[in-house]
């Protein structure tokens, strides 16, 4: 074979070894945990055979800081996002740092998909807000060396440092401002829970501070999407059930709290007269809505800064530390939409 190695290209390698160019590209980095035993022989013989080396750009790459950080979230659309990548890109551009952004759509695959992309792009460290689903992806993911924060949603192991709010005690004031204002029925409208934490920990003080105060919560727990048709169904049923019962309902983020206020203005019912209303995300929508919506505020800017923070410390550290866990603080803000009536 010439020796004439800028005549052999990374494409005419993974041609001549029947496999991906990002399989090439994983081998040369030394990711051997993504394919077999076999591919990783195989690509090994030919790349041997037709004397193939990778250039200086890709050596540097592997080598050096390649100032790119990989940010992921579980939904772009979602307003939380855009304020979540907002506090991580104002810590990471200050560090001299730039941001690749991916949405996962809540999707499990995705994630897992985006995340081999952005380890394929040489990134310097990893910002995840998790889909849910993944826990035993992300902990083979620990192992490798590579700095990782969770920002937001957490796994049951322990393998990351992490960035949270405090869910549980919030949601938990929350229902129990509504029945010390003397609602007997709470509907909890939430997403598809899954193991995303954020949405279980809400779910589980729903369920518990209901069941400490005798409070009604059975069949109360409404997994939904964006048919808002779906919602109205669910807030009709509610309606022939709740008889003379003073009833709230309860939801779990700002995208299902906006979605139940739509439907019910589209059913012409009154806040709180009718159906009281409150949910997480102070919005700004949510004081402009008569007569106030009372939300749960949470520190999601801060969550970005926070988890930028920790990225760094531990890109620049060379000492090895145990995961830590920070948790900032949410507030409930009440307004009219919860009074009693």
């Amino acid at each position: 074979m010439s020796n004439d190695n800028f005549k052999i290209t990374i494409d005419y390698v993974a041609k001549k070894a029947g496999v991906s160019k990002t399989t090439i590209s994983r081998f040369l980095n030394g990711r051997f945990e993504y394919m077999s035993d076999v591919t990783r022989e195989n690509i090994k013989k030919v790349i041997d055979e037709l004397n193939y080396r990778p250039n200086n750009l890709a050596r540097s790459l592997k080598l050096n800081r390649s100032n790119l950080i990989g940010v992921l979230v579980s939904d772009i659309g979602n307003h939380f996002s855009s304020i979540l990548v907002k506090g991580i890109e104002k810590v990471l551009k200050e560090n001299g740092y730039n941001l690749m952004i991916a949405s996962t759509d809540n999707d499990a695959t995705k994630e897992r998909e985006y995340i081999l992309s952005f380890l394929d792009n040489n990134v310097d460290g990893l910002i995840i807000n998790t889909a849910g689903g993944n826990d035993e992806f992300l902990v083979e993911l620990s192992k490798k060396d590579l700095p990782v924060v969770l920002a937001d949603r957490s796994i049951k192991d322990m393998v990351f440092d992490t960035v949270v709010v405090n869910n549980y005690e919030v949601a938990s004031e929350l229902v129990l401002h509504l029945i010390k204002n003397g609602y007997e029925r709470v509907g909890f409208f939430t997403e598809r829970i899954g193991d995303i934490s954020t949405r279980t920990e809400r779910k589980q003080a729903f369920t518990d501070v209901c069941e400490k105060y005798g409070v009604d919560s059975h069949d109360m727990v409404f997994e939904i999407d964006d048919d808002l048709s779906q919602i109205e169904e669910k807030i009709k049923s509610i309606l022939e059930k709740m008889g003379v019962y003073k009833t709230a309902l309860f939801a779990v983020n700002g995208v299902v709290l906006l979605n139940l206020l739509n439907v019910l203005h589209r059913l012409e019912l009154r806040i709180p007269h009718d159906l009281a209303v409150c949910g997480y995300d102070d919005w700004g929508w949510a004081s402009l809505i008569p007569p106030g919506i009372t939300t749960i505020s949470q520190p999601t800017y801060e969550v970005g800064v926070e988890s930028a923070k920790m990225l760094i410390n531990r890109i620049k550290s060379d000492d090895v530390v145990k995961p830590r866990k920070v948790v900032l603080k949410a507030e409930l803000v009440i307004r009219g939409s919860t009074r009693s009536h």
